[in-house]
């Protein structure tokens, strides 16, 4: 397995999408420190919103990462697609760590909410955008579900502080008493969205067999065989 594994690091190096990933990552950074760059004093308040927009803006990166161009080519080969997923989000962990830990130190301490509670949000938003792409290209045949799913994500983020129940909210403040209830349910998500992923990784027994990587040729057995002409 850890030679497999290294053989195939290179090629799907080479596959993924640096651009959509490099330009979330530059976005969420030059959000990061606009205050230091203007000089302004946001408040503690403004400083989390601010962080969970740069969260985001790195989620929105990540629903790209399981996009894949050759995604018909590939399917068929021996090597599952759980392994092939879980190696592209491997390559990327440590960048993603580097990048959300420059992201903290930009951030004045003075008025940074807790790092290890918005860190929780920010994985579970992230966890998020990387379930719904790997059930997007479970459920479709689609190799670049990424725009899709970014749109998906933006509603969410939009419209679900609206709609959860005030008992249930995600979003409070540090000195707000439900913070650390919040951050209960930050966890359970964060769990939830790891076990959908997991279960959307395998490809589908019914779709495993039926799909061919364009021109192919199906070469005809002997008589009487299966699929062959008799």
């Amino acid at each position: 397995m850890r030679r497999l594994t290294r053989a195939l690091a290179g090629p799907v190096w080479r596959t993924l999408p640096w651009r959509a990933l490099g330009s979330a990552g530059v976005l969420g950074l030059l959000l990061a420190g606009t205050p230091r760059l203007t000089g302004a004093e946001p408040s503690p308040w403004q400083t989390l919103t601010l962080l969970r927009g740069v969260a985001l803006v790195g989620a929105l990166g990540l629903v790209f990462l399981l996009d894949d161009r050759a995604r018909h080519l590939t399917a068929p080969v021996p090597t599952r697609r759980p392994l092939r997923q879980a190696l592209r989000a491997a390559l990327v962990a440590p960048a993603a760590v580097l990048w959300w830990t420059a992201v903290l130190l930009l951030t004045p301490a003075g008025i940074r909410p807790p790092a290890g509670d918005i860190t929780l949000e920010a994985a579970a938003i992230c966890g998020l955008a990387l379930a719904g792409a790997a059930a997007a290209v479970r459920l479709t045949d689609e190799p670049r579900p990424g725009p899709g799913v970014a749109a998906a994500l933006l509603v969410t983020a939009v419209l679900g502080p609206l709609l959860i129940p005030a008992e249930w909210a995600l979003l409070v403040v540090p000195d707000d008493p439900r913070w650390p209830a919040a951050h209960d349910r930050w966890a359970v998500l964060l769990a939830a969205v790891v076990v959908v992923w997991a279960v959307s990784g395998p490809e589908p027994l019914g779709r495993r067999g039926r799909r061919r990587p364009p021109g192919a040729v199906t070469v005809p057995g002997p008589p009487g065989a299966p699929g062959g002409h008799g």
